[in-house]
This record gives structure tokens, sequence and C-alpha cells, in this order.
């Protein structure tokens, strides 16, 4: 079994900053992929950031010279620095991994349940 928990939502002014927390736990022999989506009320999920096992990371545009994501190999924690945040950034943030339960095993996905984050005066 796996077990994603995730951190650090709340309510923030615009341009302020919030950082997110993922702490991974659980039947986890490798994750290949450590990423954060997004869904805004009436909008569907979408990719926010992720960063490979490699470290290589890639952002939405809406994101990109805003946003941060890195990751604590030790804890097994990524992290989503968000600063200069809008208020269309206002929605549910969800953490995903991308894994293996074993070396021989298919890589599987597993979602965490979302952190609010809400931007607003």
């Amino acid at each position: 079994q796996v077990q994603l928990v995730e951190s650090g939502g709340g309510l923030v002014q615009p341009g302020g900053s919030l950082r997110l927390s993922c702490a991974a736990s659980g039947s986890i022999f490798s994750i290949n992929i450590r990423a954060w989506y997004r869904q805004a009320p009436g909008k569907q999920r979408e990719l926010v950031a992720e960063i490979t096992r490699d470290g290589s990371t890639n952002y939405a545009d809406f994101v990109m010279g805003r946003f941060t994501i890195s990751r604590d190999n030790a804890k097994n924690t990524v992290y989503l620095q968000m600063n200069s945040l809008k208020p269309e950034d206002t929605g549910v943030y969800y953490c995903k991994i991308d894994y293996k339960r074993a070396p021989w095993s298919a890589r599987s996905e597993y979602w965490g349940q979302g952190t609010q984050v809400t931007v607003s005066s």
C-alpha cells in the first residue's frame, strides 16, 4: 500500500507565496516521476510541474518562472514552491507519483487526495 500525504495549502493574497509538500511512504521500490497537478472549479485537472528521478524538471507555461518543483530523496518528499501567486492559481493541488513496487513490477501511478490553494484578497 502507498500513502501520499500532502500539506501546505491555504489562503494567500495575490502576489504571495506558498510551499506544498508531498511525502510518499509504503510499498515503494522506486519513484520515476513526481508531479503536481491542479484542478480549478469547473475545469479539467492539469499538469503544473514534474520532476524525474534524475532531477529533470518540466513546467506548465502558466507557472514558468513563478513555481519551482524540488525533491528530497532522503525524506521521499516532493515540494512545490509557489511565488507570485495569482487568483487564477486557485484550485485543488494534487501530488502524483509514477513508481514501482518492486524491481520486476510494472510502473504504476498513485494520486494524493489534494490540498486546496486559494488566492484571493
